[in-house]
């Protein structure tokens, strides 16, 4: 699927039914200005693309670009007979026929006239194809799956895979992890490599370039730290001016609260985390998805099979193609599913529920046991206080595990003093409380006389008692 002006192009594709595989030439366009779609006729005897899928559709100016695809077509079984054989085994030969997979190499050009000003708005365009050459340096050996992405007049190809040999077991795949770029005028193909990354030599005090530079940098690396520094003041002058907790004295706005110096803390690690840039392009694969912003190429996902397991990819690479300096790891989330063959899929399948079943019947078991011998019938139960006449009276063990229950809200109501969250640690506690205990502290809550304290003596105070 591709674009043109205001129409979606859409071509070929493949059916998959439960007996057979049929693979489709047709040609869709929708019409986005007025919601419709239309298939437009074809001249009578013009050529026309083979059915395929897994081919590459690019946009162009004068209409859309087909490269490549994959299909299956009929082929006899071509069984070599010796010269004694017979003419029905001839003839029972060739009405044996297979399914031959075929990597298509052929380029074909859309052309695409729009409807004259005389036309009504619902007709559709004309359209014809052309067949182009065979592009000169093609990827070799041919290879299907090779997703494309059109960028500045040219098709970024990446991936593949090539079935090198065909067995009564199955068919060898081989996978391939090269980049090329499709120049579409000039119908050429061109590899694309990744450059070595330069050596950046520390030069210090020197010749004029060198030192010129250092210079350069280590003004920008003042001017950074300036400006960290005046919002750090700017953010703590905003928090002393709404909360007013500190009254009276000079106060030393430079001094960062706790809280502040571990959000920027952890802001700083979030920032320090290195990219992780790799010298070789991502693992062999076929059908990635590949998008192009801004001069760099995404790749996600793709599919890679080896022997009968099939692996789906969970990650993101970027490459900046105008610097092609390396590969930028996006994210990259580790295989933990694979798909394996369906005999053996369905064995563990069945092993896990025989497994699941012995569980089940084991916890009953015990279970039974369990209520046959701690817990005595309730009638028994009944009968035996109503024939003493007594109340039942709980353990000393249980009415102290009561009252230390109910100890901790006793204790907030008593003395007022902020109390951890669930799960919550040291840290972060007194960063969300070291107001409250900087006031304790000063309103001399704790038993010590500190009001003419500095700020640091407050908030160490302070910190011992939450400690506490």
């Amino acid at each position: 699927m591709t674009y043109y002006k205001n129409y979606i192009v859409l071509f070929g594709g493949f059916q998959d039914t439960s007996n057979s595989t049929k693979y489709l030439a047709d040609l869709w366009l929708y019409d986005t200005q007025n919601y419709a779609w239309h298939q437009p006729s074809l001249p009578p005897a013009s050529p026309k693309p083979d059915a395929r899928s897994s081919f590459s559709l690019l946009p162009h100016d004068a209409g859309a670009v087909l490269y490549g695809g994959y299909s299956r077509v009929k082929a006899n079984a071509t069984a070599s007979a010796s010269g004694g054989a017979s003419g029905k085994a001839v003839a029972a030969t060739k009405r044996n026929t297979a399914l031959k997979p075929v990597v298509h190499q052929d380029t074909w050009f859309l052309r695409i006239v729009q409807p004259g000003p005389e036309a009504s708005g619902s007709a559709p365009p004309t359209v014809r194809w052309e067949r182009r050459k065979r592009p000169a340096n093609a990827p070799n050996p041919p290879r299907a799956g090779a997703t494309m992405a059109y960028h500045k007049a040219r098709g970024i190809c990446f991936g593949g895979v090539h079935d090198v040999e065909e067995s009564e077991e199955g068919i060898d795949s081989e996978f391939f992890d090269g980049l090329f770029a499709w120049n579409i005028e000039r119908n050429r193909f061109f590899p694309l490599t990744l450059r070595r990354a330069r050596a950046q030599g520390k030069k210090t005090g020197g010749g004029g370039g060198g030192g010129a530079a250092g210079q350069v940098e280590n003004r920008g690396g003042r001017r950074g730290r300036g400006k960290a520094d005046e919002e750090e003041l700017l953010r703590n002058l905003a928090r002393l001016e709404t909360r007013g907790t500190l009254e009276g004295g000079q106060e030393d706005v430079m001094d960062i609260d706790a809280g502040n110096h571990d959000k920027r803390g952890d802001e700083d690690e979030e920032e320090k985390k290195e990219v992780v840039i790799l010298n070789t392009f991502p693992h062999p694969r076929f059908n990635a998805q590949l998008a192009v912003q801004d001069d760099v190429l995404y790749i996600f996902g793709g599919t890679y099979e080896h022997g009968d397991r099939e692996y789906t990819f969970d990650e993101m690479h970027a490459v900046d193609l105008g610097k092609l300096d390396g590969v930028r790891q996006v994210f990259h989330r580790e295989l933990e599913n694979w798909v394996g063959s369906a005999e053996g899929s369905s064995d563990e399948e069945e092993e896990g529920d025989e497994d699941d079943d012995e569980d089940d019947e084991d916890e009953e078991e015990d279970g039974a046991d369990k209520m046959d011998v701690d817990e005595p019938p309730a009638s028994v139960a009944t009968t035996a206080t109503a024939n003493t006449g007594m109340t039942a009276v709980p353990d000393e063990a249980e009415v102290e595990m009561e009252a230390s229950d109910s100890l901790p809200s006793a204790a907030v109501a008593a003395d007022n003093k902020p109390y951890p969250r669930p799960f919550e640690s040291l840290r972060d506690f007194y960063a969300r409380t070291s107001a409250e205990w900087q006031e304790i502290v000063m309103s001399g809550g704790d038993g010590s006389d500190l009001a003419n304290s500095s700020i640091k003596e407050l908030k160490k105070k302070g910190f011992e008692i939450a400690e506490g």
